[in-house]
């Protein structure tokens, strides 16, 4: 059989390896490097996350090609009060199309040819139209979340009228962008059960694979010496989501997990880090701004806090987090789609009390948390090690590419 071909396209570069979504994106471009695909990856450099030149033509040596295509997709106010007065897309699918990528896109489909065309983002699905009249490829959109779920999230949260009124507006336009790219694609990689499920319930689409962010085991980093029974959090910053969950877990819930264990010690990091994040002096929590390495950041630290209120997807610092045998506390939106248990793999909070109660926990019951950790290390080795994620999915790929012969 000839080696298939994959042409993935990502509205920013996988790169560096320290937020979830990079993570999930290089995980599945390297997944079908190792399965035997020829892979071509073609990425958005974008303003937001900007990668220079030189240090991108040292990414990805190991596939088929790597380009990318610079974007400028800042936040303008005149842009956003445009597109919600006079357009019915989402203000998103505006920001990612580009003349330059879809030029590209249309350059790499003529040279390539490839079997599959795979997209890691809805908001990409504005080129769809180019993919299938250059192509007769198989056409894949992985869903990391369901977009729409985070802003209606967003939308009951916020006390502002004014952010309130264009959240719900914002919800609609993701949501009908949403569920009209989901019927347009051959295949849909959802990451979690519970968005699968979403899905086949709102509409009739084609085909879908569930396909959680993959954990190669083998390379997470373990501690090498003594952790410290101290919490952390690590998240790009630029995601409301992290940051409103950390806003609300210093304001809420640490004054109770500090009056429950005084000694406590809470760090946390991430990319784009509010400025007002930095100035704080809370007496116990240390904010590490963008650290060199997630991976040392993580290292020495026991007990991850993931305090999330909004958001869909799959959480992947915790499936990193379980596989490095860490405890975790979080909220049920946190722990979304990762098939664990709570009292088992994790400790679920619900409202600050229950940070505290579950901090206080694990320092008077070390044996126990300690088993917890183990258990969610094995769930984790068991249904989430990324060669059986990948060959789920390309065992699918194969039958509608014969199918399409």
């Amino acid at each position: 059989m000839a080696q298939r071909k994959i042409l993935i396209l990502t509205n920013r570069v996988p790169y560096p390896l320290k937020d979830g979504g990079n993570l999930a994106m290089h995980a599945m471009v390297m997944g079908y490097q190792r399965a035997g695909w020829q892979v071509y990856l073609l990425s958005m450099n974008t303003s937001r996350h900007y990668i220079k030149h030189d240090q991108l033509q040292q990414l990805f040596t190991d596939l088929y090609a790597f380009e990318w295509v610079d974007v400028n997709n800042e936040l303008k106010v005149k842009d956003v009060v445009t597109n919600f007065l006079f357009s019915r897309q989402p203000e998103h699918a505006r920001r990612f199309y580009h003349h330059g990528f879809k030029q590209k896109l249309k350059d790499v489909l003529q040279s390539f040819q490839p079997d599959v065309v795979q997209v890691e983002s809805v908001y990409l699905s504005t080129y769809l139209q180019e993919i299938k009249e250059l192509s007769h490829a198989v056409t894949v959109l992985r869903i990391h979340n369901i977009e729409y779920q985070i802003w209606q999230g967003l939308s009951k949260k916020t006390s502002s009228r004014i952010r309130k009124f264009y959240f719900k507006s914002l919800t609609k336009r993701i949501r009908d962008f949403e569920r009209a790219a989901w019927k347009a694609y051959d295949l849909l990689l959802p990451i979690t059960e519970k968005d699968a499920y979403l899905i086949e319930r709102l509409e009739e689409i084609n085909e879908l694979v569930i396909a959680p962010f993959g954990i190669d085991t083998a390379k997470v980093k373990q501690s090498a010496g003594k952790e410290q029974w101290v919490g952390y959090h690590i998240g790009a910053m630029d995601w409301i989501a992290n940051r409103d969950g950390i806003k609300w877990f210093l304001t809420e819930a640490w004054p109770k997990v500090r009056k429950a264990v005084p000694d406590f010690e809470f760090y946390f990091a991430g990319r784009n880090m509010p400025e007002d994040f930095t100035q704080l002096n809370i007496k116990g929590v240390h904010c590490m701004n963008e650290v060199p390495s997630a991976e040392d950041f993580i290292a020495d630290k026991k007990i991850l806090i993931v305090p999330l209120w909004s958001g869909g997807g799959i959480r992947v610092k915790i499936l990193e987090a379980m596989a490095a045998g860490k405890i975790v506390i979080t909220t049920s939106v946190g722990i979304k789609g990762i098939e664990a248990t709570g009292g088992e793999h994790y400790l679920l909070a619900r409202k600050p009390e229950d940070f505290a109660k579950s901090v206080k926990w694990c320092f008077e019951n070390r044996d126990a948390a300690e088993r917890m950790a183990a258990a969610a290390q094995s769930l984790i080795t068991e249904k989430y090690e990324n060669n059986k994620v990948i060959a789920a999915v390309t065992d699918k790929l194969e039958q509608l590419l014969s199918g399409s012969n």
